[in-house]
């Protein structure tokens, strides 16, 4: 190994020699996600970039090996041409102290290079041990799924043994229709075509499990799980407000004054709806269980929020009554700003 072969981990990963274990996590996920093949299909100067990063973590995130690293790390330049002589022995001429570290348990510079990153050398010449690079995605919260919603936040790339898959993500559209009743959708994914249930109640922000249809790891051939996040195109009528559907509905200025019984669409069909007197606008009713399912089986409420609804064509008739009522009209709607100041 030559001189110019050292690696400054610290310098790779952007931190200082004294950052905490969780400072040098932190930056290493940040790292992995701007460089991860995924979110650099086709670029190798960013496949390398990730290579290094993780090479570098995979030393500082080890206690024993980052103190290895950084004992004799300051010799590897010296060393490259061979390895110190003696057990334990520091290079002649370099007044460096070298604790208690038994360097005569290694034949060569490169033995000791292989047990700080992982590679095991069979001592050999020329076989020297390999170390693949496993990456993948992670999920806080991973444990106990939920299918809709389950996850509070997925962010961030973490470095674990051989034998991980890694996970990815993708965006499903569903009408309400298919949203509120479920469905089954078939999807490409590339080459291969799957098809995916969708459980009724599916909304925003849900997000539905595929396992073992994710990512396909190049270093050990497995496939991580596939996570669909759910998007709804817009409905005409109903919208969201939380976990309950909400819709305006409107209502002529004498229903409002005199209560009336209306029909209000719901997801099940059309309901009556008894509108109370004297209603404002913009006041909200509430369909309890008429709105959208829950994971569990039961159902939201549904909220219908009362517009009143003005004409503006109207029969001479109309407006002869409209006429007596303002000319009788004891009601007065701005009697409150009377006392309006500044």
């Amino acid at each position: 190994m030559a001189a110019t072969d050292f690696k400054d981990y610290y310098a790779i990963l952007g931190v200082n020699k004294s950052a905490s274990a969780d400072d040098i996590k932190k930056t290493f996920r940040r790292l992995a996600r701007k460089y991860h093949p995924d979110m650099n299909p086709g670029d190798k100067q960013a496949e390398a970039r990730f290579k290094e990063v993780s090479e570098a973590y995979e030393v500082l995130s080890d206690a024993d090996k980052r103190r290895k690293y950084d004992q004799f790390g300051q010799y590897w330049k010296q060393a490259g041409e061979g390895w110190p002589s003696g057990a334990g022995a520091g290079r002649a001429g370099v007044g460096v102290d070298m604790g208690d570290f038994d360097f005569s348990q290694y034949g060569s510079f490169d033995e000791f290079i292989n047990e700080l990153l992982g590679r095991f050398s069979t001592g050999a010449a020329g076989t020297g041990g390999s170390r693949a690079y496993n990456y993948r995605t992670t999920t806080k919260g991973s444990t106990g799924f939920n299918d809709f919603g389950g996850f509070n936040d997925y962010a961030g790339f973490d470095n674990h043994a051989a034998g991980v898959a890694a996970d990815q993500e993708a965006t499903i559209s569903l009408s309400f229709s298919d949203a509120f009743h479920g469905v089954q959708k078939r999807l490409n994914l590339g080459n291969e075509a799957i098809d995916v249930r969708i459980p009724p109640g599916a909304k925003p922000g849900s997000r539905i499990r595929i396992r073992g249809k994710g990512q396909l790891n190049p270093y050990n051939q497995q496939r991580g799980n596939l996570y669909l996040n759910v998007e709804l195109q817009p409905h005409s009528f109903f919208q969201f407000e939380g976990d309950n559907l909400v819709c305006e509905v409107p209502v002529a200025p004498d229903e409002a004054v005199l209560g009336a019984t209306i029909e209000v669409p719901t997801p099940d069909g059309k309901v009556k709806v008894n509108v109370p007197a004297g209603i404002r606008s913009g006041q909200s009713l509430r369909l309890r269980g008429k709105g959208w399912p829950r994971p569990k089986g039961e159902r939201s409420d549904q909220l219908v929020r009362i517009i009143i609804a003005t004409p503006k064509d109207i029969s001479s008739v109309e407006r002869e009554y409209y006429e007596k009522i303002r000319d009788n009209r004891s009601f007065s709607p701005r009697s409150h700003l009377q006392q309006v100041t500044l």
